[in-house]
């Protein structure tokens, strides 16, 4: 894959991440007409630079991730320390305002 083609995927992706817009998010209707039209056409603009070579070997490494075994465990730990964290949240704000 091409430098370039790498750079204006890492500049879609850090776009549409980044908190910083070239309309700001506050302006009525028009701080959201950017992220939907920007963030959508760099990514068929990238996709066009990236060759079918690697779009394809890519394909098949990402079917080979879905079919493996999920990690339900890890996934419990995570929904109960969640769980907790909402909790003691909740009992701080109760503690601190019930008086």
């Amino acid at each position: 894959m091409k430098w370039y083609a790498k750079l204006f995927t890492l500049c879609v992706v850090a776009y549409a991440f980044s908190p910083i817009d070239l309309i700001p998010d506050f302006i009525p209707i028009l701080g959201y007409v950017d992220d939907l039209i920007i963030v959508p056409l760099g990514i068929v603009l990238a996709l066009k630079m990236i060759p079918g070579e690697v779009i394809e070997e890519n394909k098949v490494k990402a079917q080979e991730i879905q079919g493996k075994p999920k990690n339900w465990l890890t996934a419990a730990l995570f929904i109960v320390v969640w769980i907790l964290l909402a909790i003691w949240i909740a009992w701080y704000v109760y503690k601190k305002f019930s008086h």
